[in-house]
């Protein structure tokens, strides 16, 4: 079966590309056609990337949540901190900007100084009514210092939401839940935010700070959009600039800029027709397939130039690319598709749907390479001899021959460094943090990343935190003892310097107290016992046209909550965090109450671990699908382990690296061992495909095949290497430290794994050569089993017989 498909079957192939060249060309055409059509589908993300399965508990805890208090990331927030602000004209021009917001559609509720409340008891009718802490413009100074001092002396309720020991001043805008996660926020933004800041900045010298969920991910969004461009013209100009300067040949690069350039189309229309959002991970997608197809081409273009070098017959040369390059190529698509593939089963939607989108195209670039190289070529003249000149370049030979060298004479030096660096890598693995940063990965030059980082320093982070209290009874959030249980556990919550004040329905309640004795500060607190009825019922029936207690509590009174925010931590502290906040859970609600921790933080955190949990799974799936193609190729078990050592060894290597830099493992990072081991893998598919070759043409020389392998697919692997690592390089120059983080770490991994496919493994094979001459013994016609001693003495002829052809070949 396998002898048939590597001779007659590829060789069928062949036949029927090169006798339908008009057909093939027209179907290609006609599908780029309708894969073009689908890029109306194509959307880009208007969430935050959601790491777990739909149905993991932590999913299933925050979606209950969103059920009974709707989308949490609605708040956007201004804040200026300057104390030329409660100056008469810049006070106005504040409160005139919240206005401007307040009208807008796009928005629910706008909390700040210019509609702010004062909650104060109606002696008449013992009932509260909110009072406006602003009436009207400011037109003097001393009315600008009065509701500054009223506002900081007066009205602890608000500290933590629209203002803060340091003086900084904050705006809530809540934006209308239903276009929260839609394009209308993102026009929102764009059309009318921006502009509106921009104003205000030019028309009082402030300067305006802004953050919030909505905000932060429109703008992310838009930097993913604006690289998407930049990474694939980065990728093209890299790519075909080291392209030409290795083949020196405007014809072989234009013909493999044309191959990558339609794989990129299909890649937004598969997109486009499986329905996908464009993410932080498919938008890395076509300059994969630039990257991952280029080296198609230099296969294929480069055995073409050696048969044209050796016979000038171009239609003998086209039809041994296919049937000889056209399988092995084929496996190194197939193992680069399969450690893409591994991501489809993590049950993450997100990477799920990278998975599917990477490895199909992957193998549609594969196709593409196969089909168009050889077809095009097919209606040109031969190559000049100035095209083929690259085969002989001098210092091309000299790395061959350099490499040849060492596998030759310095075999163990080869193997002492390859421990050496196995050794420190262990050292490396074992200093490897963990994260899971919903800000980590942001662009940290853009303006909006040094905003977040100026809300962390003032009010202690924006990422939310929500802790959801079941009093599993109506109305038993405002039974004292509910209140006073929530307060101790927020007295808690303030002892934790990772996080922010919290806010609750007990905000309330104390301000409500402090309202009904007067509106002094000191009486900002917990009602007592006789109290607490009388104020929870003037909270109910409050004039208020805002209603307070809907921020806070359900309609039924049944559920509360408590939203805090942590800072930017590493996982290990959010974890430490996580336990403590249980365990004062435990300790305050005990069993009456049913308390639940959640909210994007936490979702991201617990989406981190269970990619890291998952990571092992993946790589172990695409080692044995790996495996199973070396088992295809080879059918020896002591050849799988041999081909699987060079490249676990680069992943080992940057696993060290990571280590020894300090790059945690996060959700951009862990991709980077898949991805690198799929794609490193193809060398060893090569190189192990020619190697074959060579055995049943030298009738098992071992030594004589391992050096003509080395010799023909050096050059070829050097070159793919270069390209690879030059083209995952260009994602350093994206702006999200993950994409850096990936192409850095991935392009460091393919170099080692070159070095290790052209050093170590024909090392292996080198010394495994006793066992190898063994099986050629058995193999031989009347064989029979000799004793130990006769067996080694008749292997150690055969290998002096190998010495001697070697020998005599170098002298020819």
């Amino acid at each position: 079966m396998i002898k048939w498909i590597n001779t007659r079957f590829w060789a069928s192939v062949a036949r029927l590309i090169l006798r339908n060249r008009i057909i093939i060309l027209a179907l290609i055409i006609g599908m780029t056609v309708f894969l073009g059509m689908q890029w109306k589908n194509m959307r880009f993300s208007y969430t935050e990337a959601n790491l777990l399965p739909d149905n993991h508990p932590v999913n299933i805890e925050y979606n209950k949540f969103l059920d009974i208090f709707g989308e949490e990331g609605n708040l956007m927030i201004l804040a200026v901190k300057d104390s030329s602000l409660f100056t008469p004209e810049k006070f106005n021009a504040w409160n005139r900007l919240s206005k401007k917001f307040n009208a807008k559609p796009e928005v629910s509720a706008v909390i700040s100084t210019e509609n702010l409340k004062k909650l104060i008891k109606n002696d008449k009718n013992d009932r509260f009514v909110l009072d406006d802490l602003v009436k009207g413009e400011i037109e003097t100074q001393e009315q600008a210092d009065a509701i500054r001092d009223e506002l900081f002396k007066n009205l602890p309720f608000y500290k933590s939401l629209l203002y803060n020991d340091e003086g900084t001043i904050r705006t809530a805008v809540y934006l209308d839940k239903e276009i929260v996660n839609t394009f209308i926020r993102r026009d929102f933004i764009y059309d009318e935010v921006l502009p509106m800041i921009e104003e205000f900045e030019a028309e009082t010298g402030l300067d305006l700070r802004v953050s919030g969920m909505p905000y932060i991910r429109t703008l992310n969004s838009q930097n993913i959009v604006d690289e998407i461009g930049l990474f694939i013209g980065a990728a093209l100009l890299v790519t075909s600039l080291i392209f030409f300067f290795f083949f020196r040949s405007f014809r072989a690069t234009f013909i493999s800029m044309i191959v990558v350039i339609i794989g990129v189309m299909w890649a937004f229309g598969v997109i486009g027709l499986l329905n996908y959002e464009i993410t932080v991970l498919t938008a890395l997608i076509p300059p994969l397939i630039i990257v991952i197809g280029i080296p198609n081409c230099i296969f294929f273009i480069n055995k073409y130039q050696q048969e044209i070098k050796k016979h000038g017959n171009q239609a003998k040369s086209l039809q041994r690319v296919i049937s000889k390059i056209g399988n092995a190529t084929l496996m190194t698509n197939m193992t680069t598709a399969a450690g893409f593939a591994t991501f489809i089963i993590t049950e993450s939607k997100l990477l799920k749907e990278f998975g599917i989108v990477a490895s199909i195209n992957i193998i549609a670039i594969f196709i593409l390479s196969l089909l168009i190289i050889p077809i095009i070529y097919s209606f040109m003249a031969l190559p000049k001899e100035k095209h083929l000149n690259h085969l002989n370049k001098r210092w091309i030979g000299g790395f061959v021959s350099w490499m040849e060298k060492m596998v030759r004479h310095h075999r163990f030096a080869v193997y002492v460094s390859s421990v050496a660096l196995l050794a420190l890598s262990i050292i490396g693995i074992y200093q490897i943090r963990i994260s899971g940063s919903l800000i980590e990965d942001m662009p940290q030059r853009a303006d909006f990343f040094q905003d977040i980082r100026f809300f962390e320093k003032e009010f202690d982070g924006i990422m939310p935190l929500e802790i959801l209290i079941d009093t599993k009874r109506k109305n038993g959030v405002l039974k004292l003892p509910t209140l006073k249980r929530m307060d101790k556990f927020e007295e808690l919550i303030v002892d934790i310097p990772e996080l922010s004040q919290p806010m609750s329905v007990v905000s309330l309640a104390k301000y409500s107290r402090q309202a009904y004795f007067g509106g002094l500060a000191k009486n900002y607190s917990i009602p007592a016992s006789n109290e607490n009825t009388i104020i929870s019922t003037f909270v109910a029936k409050s004039d208020s046209g805002l209603n307070l207690l809907s921020s806070f509590v359900d309609s039924t009174g049944r559920y509360a909550r408590i939203t805090t925010f942590m800072k930017d931590i590493g996982t290990d502290k959010m974890e430490r965090i996580e336990e403590n906040l249980q365990t004062k859970i435990d300790k305050t609600f005990k069993d009456k109450y049913d308390v639940t921790l959640t909210g994007k933080a936490l979702v991201f955190l617990k989406g981190t671990k269970y990619l890291v949990n998952n990571l092992i799974m993946s790589l172990s799936l695409a080692i044995f699908l790996i495996s199973l193609f070396m088992a295809y190729l080879f059918r020896s078990f002591r050849m799988i382990l041999v081909s699987l050592v060079p490249n676990l060894l680069p992943l080992l290597i940057t696993a060290g690296m990571m280590g020894f830099l300090g790059v945690p493992i996060k959700p951009s990072t862990i991709l980077v061992f898949s991805i690198a081991f799929g794609i490193s893998v193809d060398d060893t598919i090569h190189f192990l495909a020619k190697y074959r070759q060579e055995l049943r043409s030298n009738n098992w020389k071992i030594r004589k095949s391992v050096y003509a392998a080395l010799r023909e697919t050096g050059v070829s692997m050097f070159y793919t290497s270069i390209v690879l690592f030059f083209g995952f390089s260009v994602f350093m120059i994206s702006s999200f430290g993950g994409t850096v983080a990936l192409g850095g770490l991935v392009s460091a991994t393919l170099l080692f794994a070159m070095l290790a496919n052209l050093l170590l493994l024909p090392s292996l094979l080198l010394s495994l050569e006793r066992s190898i001459a063994n099986k050629r013994v058995l193999k031989a016609p009347n064989f029979r089993i000799l004793p130990e001693k006769e067996n080694r003495k008749l292997s150690d002829l055969v290998r002096k017989k190998d010495d001697k052809s070697d020998h005599e070949d170098n002298s020819k």
